[in-house]
Order: C-alpha cells, then sequence, then structure tokens
C-alpha cells in the first residue's frame, strides 16, 4: 500500500465510490484512511470509509484484509469515542461473518479483540465480542470452552445489570446446555433470559429466538401443542423481520403437527397466504414428504423421504431427533399389524411385506421382545420368528400376597390387644 493519502472529504468518497474497479476503489479508501487530520469533520469521513471499506473487503471475499483492517485501524479507535469504536469493531466482525468458511478466522479474530480490550481496558467491547466467541465456539462444538468462557461472563455482567446482554448470554448458555443434553440448565437459563427480558425492551428478533428456543425445549419434553404455539409466536416476529430463521420456525412447526397425528394440517399451513410461494423450498418439501408417509402408514415412503432430504431432515439435529422417534413408533405398529395372525413366521416374509432389509427387521423384533411388545423368541438357525400366546396372568400369586397381608393385619392387632391387656 502507498504511503500517499487522500484528504478525508466527501469528495474522496465519491472518487473511491466511481472507482472503475473494487481494487481501485478498496485502495483509494485505504489513502483517505492514512489522512492525519483529526478534525470532526475528517473523523466522521472516515467512519465512513470504514463502513465502505468493509463492505468491498467483504464482496471481494477478503477475511484476511478485513482482520489486518481492525489492527490497521487501533490508533484511529483511540481518538473517537468508545461507542463508535465498539460499532466499527461489531461491523467489520459482521462482515467477516458474512464471508464463507470463515470460522476458524473469526474465533481467532474475536480472540485477538478480547485481548486487546483488556489491555485497553474496554469492558463494554470486550463482554460483546466474548459472547460472539462463546456462540462461534459453540457452533465449531468447542463446548467445554464456550461454558467456561460464558460462566465468568454471565457473573460479570449480572453485576452489572446489562440486561441485553444479559439476555443474550442466558439464551446462548440455554443453547449450549441443550447440545450437551443437560436439559434442567437448559431450562434454567431460559428461565433467566425470560426474566430479564420481561424487565426491559427486547428487539423483535431477540424475542423470536426466545421462542424459537423455547419451542425447541418443550418439543424436547413431548409437549408439542405448547412447542407449536411458541414456534407459531417466532415465526411471526421472523416473519415480519424477513429473518432467514423464519423457514426453521415453519419447518418445525409442521413438525409438531405431524408429531402429534395431525399430518393432514400441513397441506393448509403451506397453502396459507402468509407462506404462500415465499418459502416453498427443500425444507417445505421435506416436511411435506414426511407427512405424506405418516398419513399413509408406509414405511418405505418415510425411508425414501430421509434419503431424499438428507440435508433437511438428517443433518437437522432437532428434526432428526424427532422423527427417529416417530419412526420407529410406526415401525412397531407396522409389525404388530404384521405378525398378529401368525404363530411362527420366516423374518424375510416379514422384511418382504413391510418392505425393510431383512437385518434391519430382526433386530427391531428382537428389540421389541426385549422391551416385552409382545411374547415371542428369534430361531436365528431356522431365520423365522416364534409369536407366544400372551401368558394368562395366574391369580393365586395376588392372592397369596392379598391373603399374607390380611394374616398380618390381624396379628398387629392380636398384638395391640394383648398388650393393652398385660398393661
Amino acid at each position: 500500500m502507498s504511503s500517499a493519502y487522500l484528504p478525508a472529504t466527501a469528495d474522496s468518497l465519491v472518487q473511491a465510490s466511481e472507482a472503475i474497479s473494487p481494487s481501485d476503489a478498496i485502495t483509494i479508501l485505504y489513502h483517505i484512511l492514512e489522512d492525519t487530520s483529526s478534525s470532526s469533520e475528517a473523523l466522521r469521513i472516515k467512519e465512513q470509509a470504514i463502513a465502505n471499506l468493509s463492505d468491498l473487503l467483504r464482496q471481494e471475499n477478503k477475511a484476511e484484509e478485513l482482520r489486518g483492517l481492525l489492527t490497521k485501524l487501533r490508533p484511529f479507535f483511540s481518538v473517537i469515542p468508545k461507542a463508535k469504536t465498539a460499532k466499527i469493531v461489531r461491523v467489520i466482525v459482521d462482515a467477516v461473518a458474512k464471508i464463507p468458511g470463515t470460522a476458524d478466522l473469526q474465533i481467532s479474530l474475536c480472540k485477538e479483540i478480547v485481548q486487546w480490550t483488556r489491555s485497553e481496558k474496554r469492558t463494554f467491547l470486550r463482554q460483546r465480542i466474548e459472547a460472539r466467541l462463546a456462540a462461534l465456539l459453540m457452533e465449531s462444538k468447542e463446548y467445554t470452552e464456550a461454558l467456561t468462557l460464558l460462566s465468568g461472563l454471565v457473573k460479570e455482567v449480572r453485576k452489572l445489570d446489562d440486561k441485553l446482554l444479559l439476555v443474550e448470554i442466558d439464551l446462548l448458555e440455554s443453547k449450549l446446555h441443550f447440545s450437551l443434553r443437560n436439559l434442567p440448565k437448559a431450562k434454567a437459563a431460559l428461565t433467566a433470559a425470560r426474566t430479564a427480558a420481561n424487565a426491559i425492551y427486547v428487539p423483535p428478533a431477540q424475542q423470536g429466538t426466545i421462542d424459537l428456543q423455547s419451542g425447541i425445549l418443550h418439543a424436547e419434553e413431548k409437549d408439542y401443542k405448547t412447542a407449536y404455539s411458541y414456534f407459531f409466536e417466532a415465526f411471526e416476529a421472523f416473519n415480519a423481520l424477513e429473518d432467514p430463521q423464519a423457514i426453521f420456525s415453519l419447518k418445525y412447526m409442521l413438525l409438531c403437527k405431524i408429531m402429534v397425528n395431525q399430518a393432514d394440517d400441513i397441506a393448509g399451513i403451506v397453502s396459507s397466504p402468509k407462506v404462500g410461494l415465499q418459502y416453498q423450498g427443500q425444507e417445505l418439501d421435506a416436511m411435506k414428504a414426511v407427512a405424506s408417509a405418516y398419513s399413509k402408514r408406509a414405511l418405505k415412503l418415510f425411508e425414501t423421504a430421509r434419503q431424499d432430504f438428507r440435508a433437511q431432515l438428517e443433518e437437522d439435529p432437532i428434526v432428526h431427533r424427532h422423527l427417529s422417534s416417530l419412526y420407529d413408533t410406526l415401525l412397531e405398529q407396522n409389525l404388530c399389524r404384521l405378525i398378529e395372525p401368525f404363530s411362527r413366521v420366516e423374518i424375510d416374509h416379514i422384511a418382504e411385506l413391510i418392505e425393510l432389509n431383512s437385518q434391519h427387521v430382526e433386530k427391531k423384533l428382537s428389540q421389541m421382545i426385549l422391551d416385552k411388545k409382545f411374547a415371542g423368541t428369534l430361531d436365528q438357525g431356522a431365520g423365522c420368528l416364534v409369536i407366544f400366546d400372551d401368558p394368562k396372568t395366574d391369580a393365586i400369586y395376588p392372592d397369596s400376597l392379598e391373603t399374607v397381608s390380611n394374616m398380618g393385619k390381624v396379628v398387629d392387632s392380636l398384638f395391640a390387644r394383648s398388650a393393652k391387656i398385660m398393661a
């Protein structure tokens, strides 16, 4: 980069906007930042130049240059208010986040900023960057490090009583505990987030995120009706903001309908004016395929849907967990219906009837026998399932227990009466 600079004026910004190529515009904006003037007008122009430069570097996918820009701007940060510094840092970090494949770079960048903010004693900025770092660590499945970071941060923020940041941190902690399958702590953190949110104005996007997390936790407890209402609230919030998370809220709404045996309602929801053509795509097609398979009680269609929409169903941990449970229930119901007429039947014949792999059917049947879903045994030598009649309960055992119990009462009564006579 040349040591020459351009004066920090509106004309220089116009010159950058009229540049022939993005690289020329980037060079001009760098030259504007090299102006040593510290007048209020020059500082304002430089702030605008930084915003334009961040946007251009993002469009050009130059994540490393954005990282270098933050280091280069540190002398500039010493002459502008701390609030403006925080805003500029967040703008640049957001720009890096929009460049695909930069997760590791974002983590190292956030760690650098945290170190710098500690040395500069910029507590307000450090806390927000640490919250962002914890979110990035969680996405990278570095759960232990993220939890350690959040534990210290939440105590610090509670002392300062920064409610808005506290809502964000508690919500992040809830997601983290949910990822670790610690539901009691996930619910406790979400309750803390709701309590803090009730005391202040929460932006609609943040409220939508709280509702989405509430729906996920209720669905985990099999309370699908309550979960549906939360997902609906989240969808309303995200839809109004045109937030990409709206499609996930809608997807989970449809999942709840399937789980409560109301798969027929899905066609009406998908074709409603609010959803319309805006959200049509792979995500909704996946849920419609699952709903169709469930309505027809067709395991083959269920398997086909899971294979055709693997990214939408199997790679989404929330959908995958609930669909696995639904698939197992559907498979058990179908197997019980098929084996009912038989006392001895080949496993291959059952597999043929249900249109599934023989090994898969055999494994499921053995699991059902162990779970006492029906009485029977597997004759693996002959490749057959032997079904026993339901054993009749012998009344002698409960009758004997009742007799012994009554005798005990008689003995206790006689003992109490003899004690009175002796007294």
